[in-house]
């Protein structure tokens, strides 16, 4: 079984609500519930939240395949890790071992149901334990002490020519639940990479961020 798990917090010290804020004509959480309704390989789909608010608005979409997973309070605090939500909801459920977790990020909408997919045959494909959302960054990073991360300054490269690096996007990652459970994290053993395209290098956690994500949204996946 495939399981798609969505944390939505109530508390926002930037935008208040945010998850179900209106986005591109529906509450911003719909998108990527509705990205996981529309992927056939998810079975089942948990929004993990901390308030009725939140779990109204969720289930007024009436998806087939998603529930609403009430957290507890102490791990739905500003200083609360993903990973803390995540064990606390495994522990308090019975999956199979080489169940596939999927965590995905309700401030990523424009990723789509295809991506989701491809995800998920890549990670079998190549026989890996876990996979990371990634994007590729053609810029030029430098360290604290002023020498070059990512390139020689000397033979600087041109940009068509040059490979970039791999930025963790924060969209998604997939792993086995045995693997969570034992770990204690998203990600371990051998680990694979699903590359994004650009715009997909969006995270709203700003205002500013939310004018820039519905520009995106509309221009590349309404």
């Amino acid at each position: 079984m495939n399981i798609a798990f969505v944390p939505a917090r109530c508390g926002s010290k930037s935008i208040r609500f945010k998850n179900i804020k209106e986005f591109c004509g529906q509450p911003l959480i719909y998108w990527s519930l509705l990205t996981l309704e529309n992927v056939s390989s998810i079975d089942k789909v948990y929004v993990a939240t901390d308030c009725k608010e939140i779990g109204d608005v969720v289930e007024s979409f009436n998806f087939k395949k998603v529930s609403v997973y009430m957290r507890d309070k102490k791990n739905a605090q500003d200083e609360s890790s993903t990973e803390a939500v995540i064990l606390e909801f495994l522990n308090k459920n019975t999956f199979d071992a080489n169940d596939l977790f999927l965590l995905v990020q309700a401030t990523s909408p424009t990723t789509t149901s295809q991506n989701i997919e491809e995800a998920l045959l890549k990670l079998k494909n190549e026989k890996k334990d876990s996979l990371l959302s990634v994007v590729r960054e053609k810029k030029f990073f430098w360290n604290d002490d002023a020498k070059p991360i990512n390139y020689d300054f000397q033979k600087r490269p041109r940009r068509q020519d040059f490979n970039g690096v791999l930025l963790e996007n924060g969209a998604f990652y997939i792993n086995k639940v045995a693997n969570i459970l034992r770990d204690k994290n998203r990600l371990s053993g051998e680990i694979s990479y699903y590359e994004m395209q650009d715009y997909n290098n969006i995270d709203i956690d700003e205002e500013i961020d939310w004018g820039i994500a519905q520009l995106y949204m509309k221009e590349y996946v309404l």
